[in-house]
């Protein structure tokens, strides 16, 4: 697997957060494109990124929540948009995996990542949600696909040493 070990920094947020099935949070990252747009919140200063807070698994699929969120700095005056909630990204040590498919598949690359490489890996999960950075708009893709660059939280694994 192409998994490489990285540092974050703290990232401060906003975001809209959507409740329902992961497969329909277009209504989030459309009111969350709209604001950041009209606060010229663009890439490559500013990253889009989306937060699954649930498992699937676990929770009903129509409860389950979502964060679309984009990266802002300190001279971004807050505004009074209902819509828009404000927080801080804990960073630390992350698993990144690259991924390029359908959304329907990140799933599958979740599964891959948790289920596959981490048990056999010198890493074990950290108690912080997988950010997926958005690297491009799987709509003006010319394959329909999402380029994610999937970040899953970890530790050193100390039952190891």
């Amino acid at each position: 697997m192409n998994i490489t070990i990285t540092e974050l920094p703290n990232l401060d947020i906003a975001y809209v957060r959507h409740v329902g099935s992961y497969l329909e949070t277009g209504q989030a990252w459309g009111k969350l494109g709209e604001w950041a747009a009209k606060h010229e919140l663009f890439p490559p200063e500013h990253t889009f990124i989306g937060i699954s807070l649930d498992d699937p698994n676990v929770t009903d699929e129509y409860s389950c929540r979502y964060d679309a969120c984009v990266t802002i700095n300190d001279s971004l005056k807050k505004d009074s948009d209902s819509s828009i909630n404000y927080r801080t990204l804990q960073g630390g040590l992350y698993a990144l995996y690259p991924f390029y498919d359908t959304i329907d598949k990140l799933a599958i690359a979740y599964q891959t990542v948790y289920g596959q490489w981490l048990p056999t890996s010198e890493y074990e999960p950290e108690d912080k949600h997988s950010l997926e950075f958005c690297m491009n708009n799987p709509f003006e893709d010319p394959e329909g696909k999402a380029k994610i660059d999937l970040y899953i939280p970890i530790r050193k694994n100390t039952t190891l040493t």
